[in-house]
């Protein structure tokens, strides 16, 4: 019998009823040409559907992943290319689903990013570190990228 025919048993099997996670995204690692923190938010999202939990997903971005945020021409800017931004279709449809889009302040003022910049529903705090210790605070696991 090969792998794909025998069913994957699992030992752990995990639902929430609720859920508040905060995804700190500094750099971008792949799996495959999809970013993982897109892959992970994605999982989770499917997750709390499966779930249907109460559920609260916020991905900040910062440091050398801030431009995933960009709309096209600011993202064309930043990157020194024409092809626009090609994470923010993945981007839309997480909003969609519910995750909430932020970038960190300090970031867009090293890049002089501007709020028109940023896709549309994308929120920009003070700083990435001053809002994953607010996030913790108020009781979302941090999850780091």
């Amino acid at each position: 019998m090969s792998t794909l025919e025998k069913p994957l048993h699992i030992d752990i099997p995990v639902k929430l009823a609720a859920a508040k996670v905060a995804f700190s995204i500094p750099a971008l690692t792949f799996e495959g040409d999809l970013p993982a923190s897109i892959f992970h938010l994605q999982l989770i999202e499917n997750d709390i559907a499966d779930w249907n939990a109460n559920a609260q997903a916020i991905a900040v971005f910062h440091t050398n992943a801030g431009h995933v945020t960009l709309n096209d021409e600011a993202y064309n800017t930043e990157r020194n290319v024409a092809t626009g931004n090609p994470y923010k279709d993945l981007v839309a449809d997480l909003m969609k689903r519910g995750v909430r889009f932020e970038l960190c302040g300090a970031t867009a003022k090293i890049h002089k990013w501007r709020n028109e910049d940023v896709l549309p529903g994308i929120k920009i705090n003070t700083d990435a570190m001053a809002r994953m210790t607010q996030l913790v605070q108020e009781g979302f696991v941090q999850i780091s990228e």
